[in-house]
């Protein structure tokens, strides 16, 4: 059964999902690129206190799933790229070059159409003006009997959430401060939305949660 899903998407101690002052020199804001230290091979910070080797294969293994059983993607276009308003023909294929690592149809949210962008690995991007439950539609029929991960940024997330629209949430949080920017769940009850922890593993560089949504009458019977 196809669910809803975010995976791997770094949060910083105090609740932060990107940096403030975002814009192409700065994709996730200042400092945010600090947030995805346990995701990078090489690390600009020391793992934390007493990590074993079996703390550092914990980040490993979450970083090598992050895209594992998602057939499609939905992300919205300040994720995609810097631009706003209508698009221009400057040729953006987004921030990845030649060959995304989607690799399966990614529909973008936006005001403005565009023709699909097709690129190597199997990546084509499809842009949706008709929100976020058309998006979805779209997603769900392309992804098949795979999941539908809902790849950022923190506005989607968040649009998605509010919806109750969204079956797991992977968190990995990193221990740094951002102190400013793009908070994750202000004004979001996980709880009263039927979200519970279901697995948590503790890496040599942050700390990796998954929290799973109940079906309603389930939240009922509980």
């Amino acid at each position: 059964m196809t669910r809803v899903v975010v995976s791997a998407f770094s949060v910083s101690l105090d609740g932060f999902a990107a940096g403030p002052a975002q814009g192409p020199d700065h994709p996730l804001g200042l400092g945010g690129l600090d947030l995805h230290q346990w995701f990078f091979s090489q690390k600009n910070f020391p793992p934390m206190r007493g990590a074993t080797d079996a703390a550092h294969q914990v980040d490993a293994e979450h970083a090598a799933k992050a895209l594992d059983g998602s057939g499609a993607f939905i992300m919205g276009r300040h994720m995609f790229g810097p631009q706003r308003g209508p698009w221009t023909d400057d040729g953006w294929k987004g921030w990845w070059g030649p060959n995304p690592p989607w690799h399966a149809p990614t529909f973008i949210l936006t005001h403005h159409p565009r023709d699909p962008i097709r690129l190597e690995g199997g990546t084509t991007f499809h842009f949706v003006t008709g929100g976020i439950h058309d998006a979805l539609d779209q997603a769900r029929n392309a992804a098949g009997r795979r999941n539908v991960q809902i790849a950022g940024g923190v506005a989607t997330i968040r649009q998605y959430l509010l919806a109750d629209l969204i079956d797991d949430l992977q968190l990995s949080f990193s221990p740094i401060l951002l102190g400013q920017g793009e908070p994750l769940l202000p004004g979001i009850d996980l709880k009263a939305r039927g979200f519970t922890l279901t697995d948590r593993a503790i890496g040599a560089h942050a700390l990796h949660v998954t929290l799973r949504r109940r079906p309603p009458q389930e939240s009922v019977a509980a």
